[in-house]
């Protein structure tokens, strides 16, 4: 192609791109199956569009034969305005019709009926509008064809939902029984006055796979309580053994101690801990807090690191008591991984809320760029649509070799043994037992 422009210029590169365009629409002739032949005009715009012609009048010939030739069943019978989609895009053609005496009745030309359909015409809308492009700009940004029609803001608006509506039917009832899960993270983010619960899950073979999520003012007990019975009744399962991330919301650490009794164990967010800690000290103080923090957490045996926290505790006990009850508020949540003796391994991973805070980075990255949300059912949505097209994108966990040995050590601190099944099944033991 670079040989041609110099050689030509750029009138004559022109011209070559219409032959070679016109070349692959002969190459049309040669087809015989309709699916193939509307799938490749449909890509060929808007050079299709007399080619469209050319294709319906072959099928009406295939109906009615020759023109003027007596004794048939079927006749031609005049024209009437009609519309296809070509790229996305409808656009208004003239429609011959066909008519059987015989019956009575119209027949249907099957190569327009397939090219009405919008095929994936409505979610390559779908993946622009998520991406950012506005309905009102959508008819000004395809210049595909100057006869195109229906690219309003409104009609460009329902096809999206048609598609987002989709997505989150997707999501809300995937099956989870099919998953071997070890571990989950769960977290919230906000929305205007509004809010959404999410969570993400990760298999045994570390890969991460969204569970869900769920609409609510605040993350309460009941209403995170509720989420995680809308899982269970999905098919999650959690009786071998579960490590369940947080940020330390009361919400979610009660609902799961009440729904999950027994069957996991939390890991609090050391992050959200060092800046909780740090915020009641002098700026000057903050970060050298978080540095002896995150040095006590490095440490490997869960009786150094229980002592190394402690020992920070009693030097903030008479300078500043308020940072003192915020370090020993859940510390012993914060050293599970310590506990189940995989802090060294699985640390980089499951210490901290930073994979699912990742995940709801990327989502901002689509929902912030709605101004205006109408509605709880909007929210839901675009976060569903969102979560949908990040999660093929997302990683395995780094350490995932260690998982089988994160499910042993889990199954040994809970006593998950056979002879203990009665017990867990009637709630008798709780969380982190």
């Amino acid at each position: 192609m670079e040989n041609i422009t110099r050689r030509r210029g750029p009138g004559k590169l022109k011209v070559y791109k219409r032959r070679q365009a016109l070349e692959q629409l002969q190459e049309l002739n040669g087809i015989d199956d309709p699916d193939i032949k509307v799938e490749l005009i449909q890509g060929l715009i808007p050079i299709a569009l007399k080619e469209v012609g050319v294709l319906l009048q072959a099928e009406v010939k295939k109906l009615a034969g020759e023109k003027h030739k007596h004794g048939k069943t079927c006749v031609r019978w005049g024209e009437q305005g009609g519309s296809i989609y070509l790229g996305g895009q409808k656009t208004p053609i003239s429609v011959p019709r066909v008519r059987d005496q015989a019956a009575e009745r119209e027949v249907r030309l099957e190569n327009y009926h397939k090219l009405q359909e919008p095929g994936q015409a409505d979610e390559r809308i779908f993946v622009q509008l998520l991406n950012g492009l506005s309905t009102h700009k959508y008819e000004e940004s395809a210049a595909l064809a100057p006869q195109v029609m229906g690219l309003s803001a409104s009609s460009v608006s329902k096809r999206f939902r048609r598609w987002s509506a989709k997505y989150l039917a997707d999501l809300m009832e995937r099956n989870l029984s099919g998953y071997d899960f070890v571990a989950i993270f769960i977290d919230g983010k906000a929305f205007a006055q509004d809010g959404l619960v999410v969570a993400l899950g990760v298999t045994i073979e570390g890969e991460k796979v969204i569970l869900g999520i769920e609409q609510m003012n605040s993350e309460n007990s009941g209403a995170v309580g509720q989420f995680i019975d809308k899982l269970i009744a999905r098919g999650f399962a959690y009786k071998q053994g579960l490590l369940v991330i947080l940020d330390g919301s009361k919400g979610i650490i009660a609902a799961v101690e009440k729904k999950l009794n027994g069957y996991a164990v939390i890991q609090r967010c050391r992050q959200h801990k060092k800046e909780n800690v740090a915020s009641y000290l002098p700026k000057f103080e903050q970060k050298l807090m978080k540095i002896k923090m995150s040095q006590v957490y490095a440490l490997e045996r869960y009786d150094e690191a229980e002592a190394g926290l402690e020992n920070l505790a009693r030097e903030l006990d008479t300078r500043n008591p308020s940072a003192a009850a915020s370090l020993r508020e859940g510390m012993s949540d914060t050293l599970t991984l310590h506990r189940l003796g995989l802090n060294r391994i699985l640390a980089r991973n499951f210490a901290t809320t930073n994979p699912i805070e990742s995940l709801l980075s990327q989502v901002g990255q689509y929902t912030d760029k709605v101004d205006r949300w109408r509605n709880g059912r909007h929210v839901q949505e675009w976060t569903a649509s969102a979560l949908l097209r990040i999660e093929p994108r997302l990683r395995r966990v780094k350490g995932w070799g260690a998982l089988p040995r994160l499910r042993a050590a889990l199954q040994q601190v809970l006593k998950l043994g056979q002879e203990n099944q009665d017990i867990k099944d009637s709630g008798l033991v709780s969380v982190g037992a």
